[in-house]
């Protein structure tokens, strides 16, 4: 199969969940023989290591348009004028990159197109009808963003409620021009506006077991660990909300806790955290390894998003025992008490966690049941399969 693949961001480094989830699918795809021309928006340079980790996947081309500060402010300026078009298409949609994307379709001559995202579906518009399309949603990004806006300040609250309107009309949009559609979870799926929803395939993201593996007899330094892009919304979050509300409640018990927040870019409120007691920010990390071999519990107390959490994913596999939220487990289906414990508040969340502190046999066997729970259900080659049959049905 020859295969055109759209996607809004570079998909190396791994630092962020849709570049995560496009590598491996790349990599499985190039894997079964199928022949790849990758187009990839970037805002920022692609370094020679993001290259060379791609390129070898990318036996049908490999192109990469750089989307400049004052195309991407013309972006946002087209779309307000518009009326109707999300703030976020508008920033990733570049007229250089439309000619690019024709030209591409033209002579590539593709037997089918995978479009990763709902942001980088304007490209497509006019190939509706016109050639086989899957349209991978991953996650309902007018779900997040009408969540985000009723927590936001209040001065932030219009302006993210009339995108998670644009957003929920414009996913209806694109459905019709695409011939199948995928999400990560059936929580997601739910959350879909469109009358036809039923017809979106799951697709769940998995995790690189022979990358994240269980490290026994690693030093314990932290107590708790929260990991992720922390410059993204719902991890600043629910970073501020461990840090500020349930750790002080777990130290009530267990005096000597320590938590460690981990991850990329962390906005201000992230490192701000560093001054409370117990709390460290590390800030990006060549190896996330080494964060959750350092952690005696994971704690990623979401309480705004969408998706399946890729950090619960790579926890569970290196078998750390795992404290979630409903809004979590409901994309990752785990049960409760089993593969993990759930619970919605900071009281039971530090409750939870108080409870695998204080007996680390317990925490041991949970996390030994999570990581089994991630084998059977979150192999990369089996959900990625899933998406290389749905794509082979219009060849």
């Amino acid at each position: 199969m020859r295969l055109l693949v759209l996607l809004s961001r570079f998909p190396h480094p791994l630092d962020k969940g849709d570049k995560l989830r496009a590598y491996y699918q790349l990599r499985y795809l190039a894997g079964q023989g199928h022949e790849i021309c990758l187009l990839a928006l970037s805002d920022e340079p692609v370094g020679a290591g993001a290259l060379a980790a791609v390129r070898p996947l990318c036996r049908g081309g490999l192109h990469v348009y750089r989307l400049r500060l004052l195309a991407r402010g013309r972006g946002l300026a087209g779309a307000l004028a518009t009326g109707g078009r999300p703030l976020q298409v508008g920033y990733f949609y570049n007229a250089g990159a439309q000619r690019l994307v024709d030209a591409l379709v033209a002579g590539f001559r593709p037997d089918h197109i995978y479009c990763q995202l709902i942001r980088m579906a304007e490209y497509l518009r006019a190939y509706a009808g016109q050639w086989p399309m899957t349209l991978d949603y991953m996650d309902v990004f007018s779900a997040g963003m009408a969540r985000r806006a009723a927590t936001a300040p209040a001065w932030q609250q219009p302006v993210l409620a009339l995108e998670a309107r644009r957003l929920a009309a414009y996913e209806t949009e694109a459905f019709a021009w695409f011939a199948h559609h995928t999400v990560i979870s059936d929580q997601d799926r739910q959350l879909l506006a469109h009358p036809q929803r039923a017809r979106v395939h799951l697709v769940p993201n998995g995790i690189a077991l022979d990358v994240f593996r269980p490290q026994p007899g690693a030093p314990k330094t932290y107590d708790l660990l929260f990991c992720g892009n922390m410059g993204y919304h719902p991890n600043v979050d629910a970073a501020c909300w461990l840090a500020e509300h349930i750790l002080p409640l777990v130290q009530r018990h267990h005096p000597g806790a320590r938590l460690l927040v981990a991850g990329t870019t962390p906005a201000a409120r992230v490192r701000a955290l560093a001054q409370r007691p117990g709390v460290a920010v590390s800030g990006w990390l060549p190896d996330i390894r080494s964060a959750y071999a350092q952690a005696r519990v994971f704690v990623a107390p979401m309480r705004v998003g969408t998706g399946l959490q890729n950090k619960l994913l790579e926890a569970m596999a290196m078998g750390l025992p795992c404290v979630t939220t409903p809004l979590a487990n409901n994309a990752l289906n785990g049960t409760p008490a089993l593969h993990l414990l759930v619970a919605a508040d900071a009281e039971g969340l530090a409750d939870a966690v108080g409870q695998l502190l204080a007996d680390s046999a317990a925490a041991d066997q949970l996390g030994a049941r999570g990581l089994t729970f991630v084998q059977q259900h979150y192999d990369w080659a089996a959900t990625t399969a899933r998406l290389e049959n749905l794509l082979l049905l219009n060849c």
